[in-house]
């Protein structure tokens, strides 16, 4: 990838540090149920939001709550171990795979994120597993909701190919959970309280803006847990155009495009600016707990849009230039 393609990606996050505006807009909503009957409909419904807004949230998408559920507990359970213990599973650089604290510093805000969190990328998970005693049911829980937003991300960028003019099995092929290049990645997420915070806490993100770098990400928000805003774009000065809440709601999906996809698509899928904002003083300033799944294309695969207006590029070097260019490291 050329430094003007990397400017390019990196100029969405650069100076768009401040609080901006806040405006109201509509989110769309997609229902997938029925999805293999329906499937003309749905995918005329994502093509839309995800080359106009960039993003979209899911009802009717056929992961039970109940598992849900048992996935904010089990993350929970495991952030509520004592740092000494977490410490037993680091991530290491270049792996996506481990536990981290405060270690993202966004271009946008030069400070780190207010979080932390435990990454799990099934091919690189070799002793990162907490024991069954410390967090009973981690593993299997986590296993089984890994693999059910893999088959439900894949449903949605399978909607994308007809219109692409792409191979109906491009993206499955393309994310493969079977092979040991598979890099998707299903991140706990835990924003630290703000019960004890200072004035001078609140001028932090407890995540700044940025784009994602993968193709897809299913976001699960907890009920009362909110802070999540999405900026479809910018004017053409440069000059964020607003800030939109994404109220959490339970068993609601919210998902945008990454810039993986947008340049495997010849940017006619958009991946735009998101960021968690700090709670106001009417909101809770308890944690904050999210879990994001990001379907990041296997490390061999060749990433060209049918146009090849990029250059080829397998989905480990995209990743791994990326790490580097927003953080300094591989």
């Amino acid at each position: 990838m050329t430094n003007e393609v990397r400017l390019k990606e990196l100029e969405k996050e650069r100076h768009i540090g401040s609080a901006g505006v806040t405006i109201e807009r509509d989110v769309p909503q997609i229902d997938m149920s029925d999805f293999h009957l329906r499937r003309a409909e749905i995918s005329e419904s994502l093509w839309e939001a995800a080359t106009d807004i960039g993003f979209f949230q899911l009802i009717n998408h056929g992961i039970p709550q109940s598992l849900i559920d048992d996935a904010f507990d089990r993350s929970a359970a495991f952030f509520d171990l004592d740092a000494q213990e977490k410490e037993k599973f680091p991530l290491k650089p270049g792996t996506n795979a481990g536990w981290e604290y405060k270690a993202q510093v966004r271009p946008s805000t030069g400070t780190a994120d207010q979080k932390e969190s435990y990454q799990i990328t099934l091919p690189r998970m070799a002793n990162l597993w907490p024991r069954e005693s410390d967090v009973p049911d981690f593993k299997p829980t986590m296993l089984a909701f890994e693999r059910m937003n893999w088959a439900l991300a894949m449903r949605v960028l399978s909607c994308f190919t007809s219109k692409l003019g792409v191979a109906d099995d491009l993206f499955v092929e393309g994310h493969d959970p079977l092979s040991p290049q598979y890099q998707s990645t299903l991140r706990l997420i835990h924003y630290l309280g703000m019960e004890d915070a200072t004035p001078e806490d609140f001028k932090y993100w407890r995540a700044g803006a940025h784009t994602d770098f993968d193709c897809l990400t299913l976001l699960h928000q907890k009920q009362g847990q909110g802070g999540l805003q999405v900026c479809p774009g910018k004017d053409a000065d440069g000059r964020v155009l607003g800030w939109t809440d994404v109220p959490p709601v339970g068993g609601v999906i919210t998902c945008n495009i990454g810039d993986m996809l947008m340049r495997w698509s010849d940017d006619k899928l958009l991946s735009n600016l998101h960021r968690v904002r700090m709670p106001k003083p009417d909101e809770s300033l308890g944690p904050r707990y999210s879990i994001a799944y990001f379907a990041q294309a296997n490390m061999d695969t060749v990433l060209q849009g049918p146009k090849g207006i990029y250059e080829p590029i397998t989905g480990h070097d995209y990743i791994q230039m990326r790490l580097g260019a927003n953080f300094g490291k591989k």
